[in-house]
């Protein structure tokens, strides 16, 4: 029996639906996962240099220590940051309450009610913005909860990664398809991840320094926020403003609150608009507009970890729905918003003396076309 296209649209609906909720409540299991995936994905070139020089198990321990260097590395600046947040929170309390005090003062002189000015006093709590950044830089730092699950993932994972390329030629042979998918979704996420870290390191080394010249207070803290936001597609720069801007203004007014803005804009926007994507190119693969969206999904099923990964998670949901379906590839032009992407929409060049597509040569040297199912008598 076959079903109608309402009916089929629907099932695939519920079952989406339900894949959704199982990732949400699995979050604390999946986000690590995903996470030590992405690592493996982004050392694996580093395994096949090491390889050409020693044996495979050495290779895969150089790797692992790696591996385990980087999240070492980036839970500690985490922790660090956060401690260091919580003071400054602390230390400008005052200040910032005075601050509410005029704004919601300056509100009131101009007519606006008291509802209205205590919803702007509310918004303006110095302890919420330090929830909110705090919230993001445990994305990772909450890993520790889980630290002996990734750790353990990740031992396994760099260790069976040796053997990828074997069991990758076993699968093309009978879906090729698939490995044509994920070595795309690989190679994205590849260049994605090490492009935005290395200038994501540059960024907030460019940020630190200046934030410390001008006399910022907590400027490793807004060069870590720099360095974890540069992953976040479309409003991480502007997360990772709008911190320092506030701290900026509470110690030296709207001057250098000004003067941080204007830094953070000729740093940021130049490096992480203009530089930066002509490195990561196509690697993404998705239009403006699904990036936005797949941040604020992928937020909302996995939590803060799930904005930095928000890429990562949409292209391998993009390889194992379209590209890996030839029925369903059509769609790689409406996904990457770039209508020549569609690769059944490619001409195909014809080289001097050969065959066109759908034809044959003759033993005379012509073409004839050619006869796809023999006919019935």
């Amino acid at each position: 029996m076959t079903l109608s296209r309402n009916v089929t649209v629907l099932m695939a609906t519920a079952a989406m639906v339900v894949v959704v909720a199982g990732l949400r409540s699995a979050s604390d299991i999946v986000g690590p996962v995903v996470l030590a995936l992405a690592l493996t994905i982004v050392f694996h070139p580093l395994r096949r240099g090491l390889e050409r020089r020693m044996p495979g198990w050495a290779a895969s321990v150089v790797l692992l220590v790696c591996v385990y260097a980087v999240i070492l590395g980036l839970a500690l600046s985490l922790l660090v940051s956060a401690g260091r947040l919580a003071a400054l929170v602390a230390e400008y309390a005052s200040e910032a309450d005075d601050l509410v005090a005029n704004v919601t003062g300056w509100l009131a002189d101009r007519g606006v009610g008291s509802d209205q000015t205590d919803a702007v006093a509310g918004s303006l709590d110095a302890s919420q913005l330090a929830d909110t950044v705090t919230s993001l830089l445990a994305g990772f730092g909450a890993l520790l909860s889980n630290f002996f699950f990734l750790v353990t993932l990740l031992f396994f994972l760099t260790f069976d990664a040796a053997q990828v390329p074997r069991l990758v030629d076993h699968v093309r042979d009978h879906r090729p398809e698939l490995v044509t998918a994920l070595s795309s979704y690989a190679s994205g996420t590849r260049t994605y991840l090490g492009v935005s870290a290395v200038f994501g390191l540059i960024v907030a080394v460019i940020d630190t320094v200046l934030l410390w010249a001008m006399g910022v207070p907590g400027a490793f803290v807004w060069g870590v926020l720099a360095f974890v936001t540069n992953f976040i597609p479309n409003i991480g720069f502007v997360i990772g403003l709008v911190p320092p801007a506030i701290i900026a203004l509470l110690e030296g007014g709207p001057g250098l609150a000004l003067a941080v803005v204007v830094v953070y804009c000729l740093v940021n926007v130049v490096i992480q608009s203009f530089i930066q994507p002509r490195y990561v190119g196509n690697a993404v693969g998705l239009s403006t507009t699904l990036t936005f969206l797949s941040l604020v999904f992928w937020t909302w099923v996995l939590g803060p970890l799930g904005a930095l990964l928000a890429v990562p998670m949409s292209l391998l949901a993009k390889a194992l729905l379209v590209e890996a379906d030839p029925a369903t590839r059509w769609m790689e032009p409406l996904v990457s918003g770039h209508p020549d992407e569609h690769p059944d929409a490619r001409p195909v060049e014809v080289q001097p003396g050969q065959a066109a597509p759908g034809t044959e040569p003759t033993a005379a040297g012509t073409e004839h076309a050619a006869d796809p199912e023999p006919r019935s008598p």
